[in-house]
């Protein structure tokens, strides 16, 4: 399989060198320290930035999956300087049903994210108040509103490996993502009063951030259920990813793999049709069948958004590095469809 292996984490855990240049690649372990002061950041024509275009063109956004084989819970923060914005979602497999709320802050006001993809708190406050803490391997939701209320944690454990890596974007940016999927999960949560029973649920987590490109897009899988073969979580993405190395990877039973690029199929025009990722070596073989969508549209010229992310089930074979083979019969996911222009 055509997949790299992770190189190790900077000695000083710190994203930048010592010229404010990103270091680029898969790491070993997550970056501690994500200080933007310390990059170096040049215009297009080679001259240093502004301030204030090194604040705008920052981007950063933080989820928080929890699956379970009755239940779908999504939740989300988003930074993007002119404004931020939220959503916290539960779907119900078994009625197809899904309940919503969103947020927006313009210009961020009142909202606080985490520079570090390790320790910190990202919080909006609203209808529906979100706090995501990341704490070393662990991740912790709190929620209080009317749709969900309750605290959970995502266990990680000392050993774990969740995925990390930074790749350049554009002519002079870059993009560094940490996710784990296929998390071990307690706490207690309340949808609009009701409890919910935890125990069976697995969870994952995304942090990204960065220069990202003016006008992006991505598609993304994601999975965090249980096989014969014990808990499994995938990652499976195209698009903001794409220079040099990718993010595609698998957990099983916590351990990591990476996995090679896939290209994925979504027709816009008809997204009820089951969705197609697939590797060139066919080693990832799935189709994904949406059941719901969480979507939004917004376009104000300067920014916009058409994001579609789907509750829905796999099919097909990934075939490990040892030579073994998982077969995904209806098993649970997300699929996302997003073009950003920010």
């Amino acid at each position: 399989m055509n997949a790299s292996s992770p190189t190790d984490t900077p000695a000083d855990n710190n994203l930048f060198d010592s010229g404010g240049r990103p270091r680029f690649g898969h790491f070993n372990h997550p970056v501690t320290r994500l200080d933007t002061a310390q990059f170096a950041y040049y215009n297009l024509m080679d001259k240093p930035a502004s301030a204030l275009a090194k604040y705008l063109h920052y981007k950063q956004f933080q989820f928080i999956s929890i699956s379970h084989a009755d239940w779908q819970i999504g939740v989300a923060i988003a930074d993007i300087r002119y404004v931020a914005s939220a959503f916290c979602y539960f779907y119900q497999r078994s009625t197809q049903q899904l309940d919503e709320i969103s947020l927006l802050k313009p210009f961020s006001l009142g909202v606080q994210m985490s520079r570090s993809p390790v320790a910190g708190t990202a919080h909006i406050n609203g209808k529906q108040q979100i706090s995501l803490t990341a704490d070393g391997y662990n991740w912790h939701l709190a929620l209080q509103g009317e749709l969900l209320s309750g605290n959970i944690s995502l266990h990680g454990g000392s050993d774990a490996q969740p995925l990390a890596l930074c790749t350049p974007t554009g002519y002079n940016g870059w993009t560094y993502t940490q996710k784990h999927n296929a998390m071990a999960i307690t706490g207690a949560l309340q949808y609009r009063g009701t409890a919910l029973d935890v125990s069976a649920a697995l969870g994952g987590y995304d942090f990204s951030a960065g220069y990202m490109r003016r006008e992006t897009s991505w598609r993304w899988g994601s999975i965090s259920a249980t096989l014969p073969q014990g808990r499994f979580g995938l990652n499976l993405a195209n698009g903001v990813n794409e220079t040099g190395t990718t993010e595609n990877c698998l957990w099983l039973n916590g351990r990591l793999q990476l996995l090679p690029p896939v290209s994925i199929g979504f027709n816009r025009q008809q997204p009820a049709q089951p969705w197609l990722f697939q590797s060139a070596d066919k080693h990832v073989c799935l189709r994904f069948t949406p059941q719901q969508c969480r979507r939004e549209r917004l376009n104000l010229g300067i920014l916009a958004s058409n994001f579609r992310q789907y509750c829905g089930f796999f099919f097909g074979e990934i075939l490990l590095k040892n030579g073994e083979k998982l077969i995904l019969d209806q098993v649970p996911g997300l699929a996302e469809d997003h073009f950003a222009r920010w």
